[in-house]
């Protein structure tokens, strides 16, 4: 057995059934599914959501499995490294108003999964950041799956790295003032638009 090299994940379907003793049990990896991320709108769930759609966006990870130890969330076929950020004025708690929005943009030092080591060098690992924001405001009709309830901001990491205020967050307000949101079917034009700069 060698604990030198990472585990190969294959994409799964959901139908793989739990076992025990060599028995199929009445549940299956669907199950666990639905158990663990039904709650669309929380936090964690949302932001892998938002990566999820910012892929489909763009075209990219189609039949790829997202990699939660990159130093980035996502590749294009050009080698175009992404972030993807999120946040929303609904969450899915007790809430005496809505969210005030902001994204964390610190730097970081990047680990490299292949060979368990850390960069020495802490800086935004990205290219281009974007900033999905789950803008619907009624907890009624909140539905993280409907993409006209989201609004798309793409930055560049240069323009982060160049505006003069905190390095650690970016207020909405802020965000306004370095680009236009943008729909879902406009973050791939918004992308490219942003490349060419």
């Amino acid at each position: 057995m060698s604990l030198t090299k990472r585990i190969k994940t294959s994409l799964k379907t959901g139908n793989e059934g739990f076992t025990f003793n060599q028995d199929n049990l009445n549940f299956q990896l669907i199950d666990f599914w639905k158990w663990s991320v039904s709650d669309l709108v929380s936090n964690a769930t949302r932001g892998r959501l938002a990566e999820f759609i910012v892929a489909k966006a763009l075209g990219i990870n189609k039949d790829n499995i997202r990699d939660e130890w990159q130093a980035y969330d996502l590749i294009t076929p050009d080698n175009i490294k992404i972030e993807v950020k999120s946040a929303s004025y609904i969450q899915s708690w007790y809430q005496k108003e809505l969210s005030k929005i902001s994204f964390k943009i610190n730097k970081s030092r990047s680990w490299d999964a292949d060979t368990n080591i850390q960069s020495k060098e802490s800086k935004r690992q990205a290219d281009i950041y974007v900033f999905a924001l789950l803008k619907h405001t009624n907890k009624d009709s909140i539905n993280p799956l409907c993409l006209d309830q989201w609004i798309f901001y793409v930055v560049t990491t240069e323009e982060i790295n160049n505006y003069p205020r905190s390095q650690h967050s970016i207020t909405l307000k802020s965000l306004e003032k370095l680009t236009n949101g943008v729909d879902y079917h406009s973050v791939m034009e918004e992308l490219h638009n942003k490349i060419k700069k």
